[in-house]
């Protein structure tokens, strides 16, 4: 898990997450997904997640939308921050780096009517999606949390950013409403 080959030369490549949510696994929590997407020249063009012990199959192919245990799915619509519920995460360098989501997570929280932190980016991103929630973002991800989600929301109409070139998969992700307002909170203004 995790430290698989990476195959940068190749035309397609499958990106595969046996266990993401990890932690929540171990503890029990129902909230872990397998996460697979299917590659061409680095860009997902299928994807599927599956949370097998809450019974949900997020899947999506390019140009075919974003699909919930066989029911179509779009992002929410919802415009107002205030009345937003977002998700995000903890980067696992959290302690060796200042630049770990805690003052974007302050400055958010009193934004929105609620933050939720689900442990598994590929459940959020789908979540997203489904507009169970109305964004999510974090930083320092790897390209197998995140491949297979990030197709899922753009097939279900959310926006997608990289927020940190320096920071490995750093993403924003929104409902189109509410992004100008979500990247304002989460970049100070766009820096």
């Amino acid at each position: 898990e995790e430290s698989g080959k990476d195959h940068e030369d190749r035309e397609w490549r499958w990106v595969v997450d046996p266990l993401d949510g990890t932690t929540n696994f171990a503890m029990g929590l129902p909230v872990f997904c397998v996460s697979i997407a299917l590659e061409h020249n680095e860009e997902p063009v299928i994807g599927v997640v599956y949370a097998p012990y809450i019974g949900e199959c997020f899947f999506a192919v390019k140009g075919g939308g974003a699909w919930l245990n066989g029911t179509g799915i779009r992002c929410s619509d919802k415009a107002e921050l205030s009345k937003a519920v977002v998700a995000t995460g903890m980067p696992y360098d959290r302690n060796d780096t200042p630049d770990n989501n805690l003052a974007e997570i302050c400055r958010m929280a009193l934004c929105v009517r609620g933050i939720r932190r689900m442990g598994s980016a590929a459940i959020d991103l789908c979540y997203t999606a489904a507009g169970f929630l109305d964004a999510y973002w974090e930083l320092n991800l790897n390209r197998w949390d995140v491949s297979a989600g990030l197709l899922i929301a753009s097939e279900a109409g959310a926006v997608i950013e990289s927020i940190r070139s320096d920071r490995n998969h750093s993403i924003l992700v929104s409902n189109p409403a509410l992004y100008p307002a979500i990247r304002r909170v989460v970049l100070i203004d766009g820096n």
